[in-house]
């Protein structure tokens, strides 16, 4: 199959970016620098596993589980079904992680998924420790070999835990932050997200019906981890930032801070008391 092919039937499937998900198919299957693919755009490639891949993106499975990796920040993650994947607007909370944390603090990662958020702090911020909470144990353990991949796994204490129940962090365990990204979408609108979003877990997308239930937990169940100049660091949805200002009085952290993404939506919200 040539790379011209692989563009036409990924156009047909109403992938946008199709040349761009081909490039990055025939690299990783084939070898073949992007470069090249886009100077001999004619040439054939007869690899299975090159043509098993391009049927599964066709059929809109996304593009970062076929490849089994995914660039973050400054890291790469392995991911998997198991895991939401890693989006570069959630960098935006990782960053102001790290401009926020005292010196040689302890953080809690919530929800943590692939662990992209804990561990990118961390191996920006070389005097920090962390607990990163999964509710699913396959999850956690993609977690924990990402944080051995990326060279912070004796600074990370993984650890299962439903955050809708309390008791996820160790009793009396107190951190300098909590930071999280929760599910937030409306259960009522998962039907109308993109097909990829379709095979991504359910579990770290479904944030009930008003897209707020993990934020209540976390602040609810939370708040009593927190040091007295603690704070939480939430991702949220692009029109919940008003529902997180008022929850987090409602909790007593009236300190509030907002930050946009790379696209100007609403994103970070940080919480303080």
């Amino acid at each position: 199959m040539t790379y011209l092919q692989i563009c036409d039937k990924f156009r047909a499937a109403g992938i946008d970016g199709a040349e761009w998900d081909a490039e990055l198919l025939l690299e990783h299957f084939c070898g073949v620098d992007r470069l090249t693919v886009r100077g001999t755009p004619a040439r054939d490639y007869l690899s299975p596993a090159l043509l098993a891949a391009v049927e599964r993106r066709a059929a809109r499975e996304p593009l970062q589980y076929l490849l089994g990796e995914w660039p973050f920040y400054r890291q790469t993650y392995e991911v998997s079904p198991d895991c939401l994947i890693p989006r570069s607007d959630t960098e935006i909370l990782v960053e102001e992680a790290i401009r926020r944390l005292p010196p040689n603090a302890v953080f809690a990662d919530l929800c943590t998924g692939s662990g992209c958020i804990a561990i990118s702090t961390l191996a920006e911020r070389p005097d920090t420790r962390a607990v990163a909470v999964e509710k699913f144990a396959p999850t956690l353990a993609l977690a924990l070999r990402n944080a051995q991949k990326n060279g912070v796994a004796d600074r990370l204490e993984g650890r299962l835990g439903d955050v809708l129940a309390n008791g996820f962090l160790p009793e009396g365990a107190s951190y300098d932050a909590i930071l999280s990204n929760p599910p937030y979408i409306r259960r009522d609108v998962l039907s109308s997200l993109a097909p990829e979003l379709e095979k991504e877990p359910r579990a770290a997308l479904d944030g009930g019906a008003d897209g707020l239930v993990f934020y209540r937990a976390i602040l609810q169940y939370g708040a009593a981890h927190l040091r007295p100049n603690g704070f939480f660091l939430f991702e949220i949805g692009y029109d919940q930032a008003e529902a997180l200002r008022e929850l987090g009085e409602q909790a007593g952290f009236l300190r509030y801070a907002l930050l946009r993404d790379y696209g100007g939506c609403d994103r970070v919200v940080c919480l303080a008391r």
